[in-house]
């Protein structure tokens, strides 16, 4: 991508270049209409670098969504192959191994997860796909949210941690119904409670909350994780991005959760809002109208 601003450097300065050049011979052509050229050759000079600036801004965009398309393939990669990695062993070990019962079952519950991980990420990437070609309906139906939210509570539960029971702490108001497309908010409510439990330390609690206010419908997620930086903060929700140094994280994610959350929302009339934990970590809280 270097080549590019070379040549487009280059141009801007050989037209400025130019644009002086004819200025001054105009001039010397007809020195007493100096006032009138010189208004025209700051007309034209303005409207060069206003479109420079345009055009610079542009390519630098199309650069940082090149990069992050870069790195969505990697991340994307990673994400199947370690999985199925996972899988293969298990699958390999009680194939070979004579195993109790106990035993299997346990690694057949790995698998499963594993198995899961991999349907959310598919699901993940076929909905990011048909809402970026605008082929996603989102069909709506009334359906008990409470459910909804508790389902994925229990599905993303880690039993064991270090020792010691992993907690996603859910207080989950009963009967909260809405008016939405439930297989979309699925996936909004999976992908805040994942990006909870992911970007927080080992065995960090992590609450989600469900209530009505004011004739509101209100989903929260809090963490006690690394927090987002208020710069960054704009941007979480764009298609791709990943919070923190690309080349210095550690942790999974291929991007396109917050993209479609957002996205999700809007189509059903719903805002979402970032705000800082105390004393640390994020609070994602969804409000429905």
């Amino acid at each position: 991508m270097r080549k590019p601003f070379i040549i487009f450097y280059f141009l801007m300065i050989y037209a400025v270049a130019e644009l002086f050049w004819w200025g001054i011979l105009l001039i010397r052509a007809k020195p007493s209409s100096v006032g009138m050229i010189s208004g025209e050759l700051a007309v034209f000079l303005f409207i060069i670098l206003v479109g420079a600036y345009y055009l610079h801004k542009s390519i630098n965009k199309e650069r940082e969504l090149h990069k992050r398309q870069k790195n969505f393939l990697l991340s994307v990669t990673h994400e199947l192959k370690s999985p199925l990695a996972s899988i293969k062993l298990f699958l390999q070990t009680i194939q070979k191994r004579d195993l109790d019962r106990e035993q299997r079952i346990n690694f057949i519950d790995k698998c499963l997860q594993d198995i899961e991980r991999l349907d959310d990420l598919v699901e993940n990437m076929l909905i990011a796909t048909k809402i970026d070609n605008q082929t996603y309906t989102f069909p709506k139906e009334k359906f008990n949210l409470s459910l909804l939210v508790d389902s994925v509570v229990n599905r993303l539960q880690v039993n064991k941690c270090d020792g010691r029971e992993q907690t996603i702490n859910a207080e989950i108001e009963p009967q909260v119904e809405i008016t939405g497309d439930k297989f979309a908010m699925t996936s909004v409510v999976t992908n805040l409670i994942e990006n909870a439990v992911k970007y927080s330390p080992p065995c960090e609690a992590v609450s989600v909350k469900l209530f009505r206010k004011d004739n509101e419908v209100h989903f929260t997620v809090a963490d006690n994780g690394i927090g987002i930086a208020d710069d960054e903060k704009a941007h979480i929700f764009d298609k791709f991005y990943r919070v923190g140094n690309e080349d210095t994280r550690n942790t999974k994610g291929t991007g396109l959760g917050l993209f479609i959350v957002k996205q999700v929302l809007d189509k059903h009339e719903a805002s979402i809002h970032i705000r800082d934990n105390r004393p640390k970590g994020s609070v994602f809280e969804v409000v429905f109208g």
